[in-house]
């Protein structure tokens, strides 16, 4: 009996001893349980902030490149203009043989001048048979004999005058011009070579309509119009530029969209290659400043004695991310790897 009670005296104070562990672990779990504050630093976007300077391959294009063709077969006889020469609207770039076309006009012009002599001698039998129809001493049907063999030979002026015009059209296509002020890049034909309707003999440049065409990479593409000061660099010079157009065509294969883009002032060389440079004009944050948070990528703020984080939709991993905050918005620099949105913050000097 008195085993029992000593048991049952030790399962008491075992008990009790427990109770009083458990009420002095409450204050404990009860701090663990309360909101944490984040110790954090931070800085104004103003003093963080970077204008990233991006750089895409460019070349100078012209808006006519154009290989001039022959458009009547004849040998070429001369070609008076030179690689590197610049050449006039209207200039003389080769000329063809002109004999057999020379007698083709020739010959229209004899078939013209016989038709004029049968329609001279038509009107006037016309005239004729007026009067003598009148005195009742030719036919009615004769007078419509007379006027349609005149209705007829006019028809025929009327087609070999467009046939006398296509004659001279062909004698002029032996002088092979220029079609606007251009840069003879190459010469394709040779003298006394036959040349062929369509077949090429001059490569020419327009040199007055030069632009600037650059292969921008899709986030890229949307920095450039925020841009006020574009730049072809080339190993000689700097060209300042003005955007006209970014192609709204994806090239899939590359990844790139073209950018095409005026000279202000003077123009590079056609054909001159170089580096499209430009600076942004809105404010970035460095790539370290950047989380991710619930697969998006963002900044850190303060707001009051709280985190806020801020998604920026076109970031990018390892690049600056462009910002829409105003500059003296506190941004996290440190204690923010521990950050949720709404966490509590305490933002040390």
């Amino acid at each position: 009996m008195q085993r029992l009670d000593t048991s049952l005296h030790t399962s008491t104070l075992r008990a009790l001893l427990a109770g009083l562990l458990v009420l002095a672990a409450l204050p404990s779990f009860a701090a663990e349980g309360a909101t944490e504050t984040i110790p954090v630093k931070a800085r104004p976007l103003a003093e963080l902030a970077v204008y990233p300077q991006y750089r895409a391959p460019a070349s100078v294009v012209s808006d006519n490149d154009s290989r001039i063709s022959a458009e009547v077969g004849a040998r070429i006889i001369a070609i008076p203009v030179r690689v590197g020469e610049v050449v006039k609207k209207g200039a003389l770039l080769v000329q063809l043989e002109r004999t057999d076309f020379e007698l083709a006009l020739a010959r229209e012009e004899t078939v013209l001048q016989a038709l004029l002599a049968r329609i001279e001698l038509a009107d006037y039998q016309l005239s004729r048979a007026r009067a003598l129809s009148q005195k009742k001493v030719v036919s009615e049907e004769l007078l419509k004999q007379r006027e349609s063999e005149l209705s007829s030979l006019r028809a025929q002026l009327a087609g070999q005058e467009v046939a006398l015009t296509q004659a001279k059209r062909q004698l002029e296509k032996c002088a092979v011009r220029a079609p606007f002020e251009a840069i003879i890049s190459e010469r394709l034909a040779n003298v006394g070579e036959l040349a062929s309707p369509g077949s090429a003999l001059v490569q020419i440049v327009d040199n007055r309509h030069l632009e600037v065409s650059a292969q921008l990479q899709a986030s890229l593409a949307r920095s450039l119009p925020q841009v006020k000061r574009p730049e072809l660099v080339t190993p000689q010079h700097r060209y300042p530029l003005t955007l006209r157009h970014i192609v709204p065509v994806f090239d899939p294969r590359a990844r790139t969209r073209e950018a095409r883009l005026r000279f202000n002032a003077d123009a590079a060389l056609p054909g001159s290659a170089g580096e499209l440079v430009w600076r942004s004009e809105r404010p970035h944050l460095p790539a370290e400043l950047l989380s991710r948070r619930d697969g998006r990528l963002g900044v850190f703020v303060v707001d009051g004695e709280r985190a806020k984080f801020i998604p920026l939709p076109h970031a990018e991993e390892g690049r600056p991310a462009e910002v829409s905050l105003p500059t003296q918005t506190p941004v996290i620099t440190l204690g923010r790897f521990r950050l949720q949105d709404g966490d509590a913050i305490k933002v040390e000097p």
